[in-house]
């Protein structure tokens, strides 16, 4: 065995040697045994994304930087610094005397979880060429590496020009908080050699440029839209035969002043490397948490990338706030419901403190934005709240503050953001339900124009609000709001399976409102469907129309006009009534494709989308006909919610059929490539149908216990989930099937805790408990096993 003291002087060595000359360490040789993906060739003319909490880059996987992104029209690539744009990009060229050689065709892309890599062919002129980049950690910047190889027997001697394209202007909405763009202007700051770019009349900079002195230096107005202006580096570059050499580009930012932006230049470009070294780590322990193995090696690796895909979205404003952003390109800003959904996902795999900050922003801002308890939709990162609330995310972070409890057990994160619950619940209910029926009006995740009555998802979110609220106000000893609060809840419960429920449709309606709002609605949706060419679509709400028109109501009745993915909602939350669920749950299958569940099920083919391929969406960003990852989830946990783990596990094959199919390592919003190439909520869509249901972890930190109740799909024989961190409690799973012989075992970190792992009672089966102790009791369908021990292991005997 080698001496440990050695061990550990040799690793000191190696990092000593890769941060001692950072401008000649290969980046490539520090990631090589690192995860990642390289990406197809029918992609290369499609967005990527480099991420970091302060800084991101997005350009085309060829290595080229186009206008690309709706929100604000071609302006959501380049190089972000929020709440601020630094670049539209940049641009390299190879210049001989009679040759010039632009790098915008990268023949391979390669992602890695934390950094990515261009790949360019250029044996034709004997040279090899990578661009590899990543952002460093709590860095308003990025490091650019260049590798150059000469594939001759000659010296080949030419110019390296680097191009920068500044940009310097405000996030979407920076109007609203007085921040104006106006024209760059370029100064080079001769002892760097680096150029720095400022907004005329704001303390907006940015500074780019590498440790060698270029032999040339020049600027102009950018040819690219906006106000922008460009900056010219040139090198000699001289290499022997078989030669390698490297190039460090660093651009760094600054939204305050010019001698920040300098700073972080001067530390990215000579630190580099130990950085690279940090991120590299910290996304290794990223992997360990709630690491899962399982036969399917596929969704495997796609719910290892979505921990990476995670990080990629924390957006860190320090004036503002710091929590996960929606998407990228085009919401790399705060959303509640978004987040609603995200967080819990978030949470089951290890990632909390950004669960935490995330938690916190929403609460502050929307506090003093409405100061009701009404929670924020969409916030721009200059602290601009674009909408101040749809209906749904009021009721789904009472549900959020709940869940997280269950997982931290803190009575002081729930004392902190009860309030804004109780004065949410007020505000739902007193300033949203005209008619006093305890259905909210208004709108919820479905954004049809006119389809803001009493919506399903409402519903069905205010419903489950209640309940966790009531179980919230036992936590904190008011026991007459509890009561209160689960009377609601309870009557809620009973209205919506009477009041929403179609027999006609063996559906859940997505709405309840007047023969007039709904002929209304269906005009447009024929008018939607023509466009689809749908006609099965257009055939069924003829029907409908006919016959509320041949039997009118005076009073409010349900719906079921666009069969959207929100009708699922009473089945994701277990309040559906078991016949019920069962009958909708078969409905929901007409409404799904290769890669999932439509968003409005009008939008389906007669066919249920039997097309593989690529999404086509319209040239006006639109979601019409689209299938998302979001419903797709939803279905995942409905099908568990009613004991069906094998459909369950169906919907997850569907989603990960879209994994790297556009960008490696990500999953697109819509499904299979269309919208943002990496989204929030896919965490909610895998982690709770894979950690609390198929692994059935259910944890209730307060108490110090966590139930484990495995449904776990038939074809995984082996699988294993570990270290899901619950507080301060580090758990694993382990279950195995063999034969006709099941076993399950148990860690945990913490010997006060209690396990409770619950298991079907059978005619046929009886339990061994092979290692731990255990306290046995049982119901009518379950044996309970109760343990503080470390490991326990319980298996089957035929």
């Amino acid at each position: 065995m080698k001496n440990p003291t050695s061990i550990v002087l040799l690793i000191l060595i190696l990092i000593h040697s890769c941060t001692s000359n950072p401008v000649t360490g290969d980046f490539s040789k520090v990631v090589e045994d690192s995860p990642h993906i390289k990406g197809k060739k029918d992609y290369l003319n499609s967005p990527y994304v480099t991420a970091g909490d302060r800084l991101y880059m997005v350009g085309h996987q060829n290595g080229t930087f186009p206008d690309l992104g709706w929100h604000v029209k071609g302006e959501m690539g380049g190089v972000w610094d929020h709440p601020i744009k630094l670049m539209d990009g940049f641009e390299v060229s190879l210049n001989w005397d009679d040759l010039t050689l632009k790098l915008d065709s990268a023949t391979s892309f390669v992602n890695y979880p934390f950094a990515n890599k261009h790949l360019y062919d250029l044996s034709k002129n004997n040279l090899q060429i990578e661009r590899f980049q990543f952002v460093p950690d709590g860095k308003e910047g990025i490091l650019i590496q260049y590798k150059l190889k000469n594939l001759s027997e000659k010296t080949q001697n030419f110019d390296f020009l680097f191009r920068g394209d500044s940009d310097l202007r405000p996030v979407w909405l920076g109007e609203r908080t007085g921040m104006i763009d106006s024209e760059d202007k370029a100064e080079f700051v001769t002892n760097t050699g680096t150029w720095l770019m400022k907004d005329n009349q704001n303390p907006w900079y940015v500074a780019f440029g590498t440790s060698i002195p270029p032999s040339k230096y020049s600027s102009e107005k950018s040819h690219r839209p906006g106000l922008g202006i460009s900056g010219n580096l040139t090198y000699e570059i001289s290499l022997q035969p078989d030669e390698i050499q490297i190039i460090n580009f660093t651009i760094a930012g600054s939204y305050q002043s010019r001698e920040q932006a300098l700073a972080t230049y001067d530390s990215i470009q000579n630190k580099g490397i130990s950085y690279l070294i940090a991120k590299k780590q910290r996304y290794s322990t990223l992997a360990e948490q709630s690491k899962l193995t399982i036969p399917d090696k596929e969704l495997q690796n796609a719910f290892e990338w979505l921990k990476y895909n995670c990080d990629w979205l924390i957006r860190d404003v320090p004036e503002i706030g710091r929590g996960i952003t929606a998407g990228i390109p085009d919401y790399p800003w705060w959303f509640g419901v978004d987040s609603e959904y995200a967080l819990q996902g978030y949470m089951a795999i290890g990632q909390r403190d950004i669960v935490y900050q995330t938690i916190h922003l929403l609460d502050s801002v929307s506090n003093s934005v409405n100061g009701n308890g009404r929670i924020l939709h969409e916030m721009s990162t200059n602290g601009t709240v674009f909408n101040k609330g749809n209906i749904n995310e009021t009721p789904q972070f009472a549900s959020l503050i709940w869940q997280i409890y269950l997982w931290n057990g803190d009575i002081f994160f729930l004392e902190k953001y009860f309030p804004t619950v109780r004065k949410g619940l007020n505000w739902l209910m007193s300033e949203n339900d005209a008619n006093k029926n305890l259905f909210p009006d208004g709108f919820g995740m479905m954004e049809i124009h006119g389809l803001d009555s009493e919506m399903i998802d409402v519903a069905v979110y205010t419903q489950r609000a209640f309940a966790d609220a009531a179980k919230m106000a036992i936590e904190l000893k008011e026991d007459s709001l509890a009561l209160d609060y689960s009377k609601i809840a309870n009557t809620l419960k009973d209205k919506i399976n009477l009041e929403f429920w179609s027999e006609e449709f063996n559906s859940y309606a997505d709405f309840i409102g007047t023969d007039e709002q709904a002929l209304h609605l269906i005009e447009d949706a024929i008018i939607r469907a023509d466009t689809l060419n749908k006609p099965w679509a257009i055939e069924e709400l003829k029907e409908t129309k006919k016959s509320i028109i041949e039997n009118p109501s005076k009073t409010l009745r349900p719906f079921v006009l666009h069969h959207n993915w929100v009708v699922n909602t009473p089945m994701e939350m277990k309040i559906a009534e078991e016949e019920k669920a069962l009958k909708a749950l078969q409905t929901s299958e007409n409404f799904v494709n290769p890669f999932g569940v439509f968003v409005t099920g009008i939008d389906r083919d007669a066919s249920a989308g039997s097309d593989d391929g690529s999404f086509k969406g319209s040239k006006v960003f639109s979601y019409t006909g689209a299938v998302m990852t979001l419903p797709t989830g939803v279905q995942a946990i409905a099908e568990n919610n009613y004991g069906r783990p094998d459909k369950a596990l169906n919907y997850l094959k569907r989603m990960t059929r879209t994994f790297s199919y556009a960008l490696p390592g990500s999953i697109y919003e819509v499904s299979p490539d269309y919208g943002m190439i990496t989204q929030a909520w896919n965490i909610y869509s895998y982690a709770i149908p894979i950690i609390h249901q198929f692994f059935g972890i259910q944890p209730v930190a307060s108490e110090k216990r966590i139930q484990i109740k495995i449904q776990m799909p038939e074809e995984w024989n082996s699988a294993s989930i570990e270290n899901v961190m619950v507080a301060e409690n580090k758990i694993s799973v382990f279950y195995e099937k063999k034969d006709k012989s099941i076993a399950v075992k148990v860690t945990q970190s913490e010997s006060d805790w209690t396990l409770e792992v619950v298991l079907p009672k059978t005619e046929n089966e009886n339990y061994e408990l092979i290692k731990g102790k255990a306290e046995i009791t049982t119901d009518e369908n379950q044996i309970f096993y109760h343990s503080n021990d470390p490991i326990i292991e319980i298996r089957t005997i035929p």
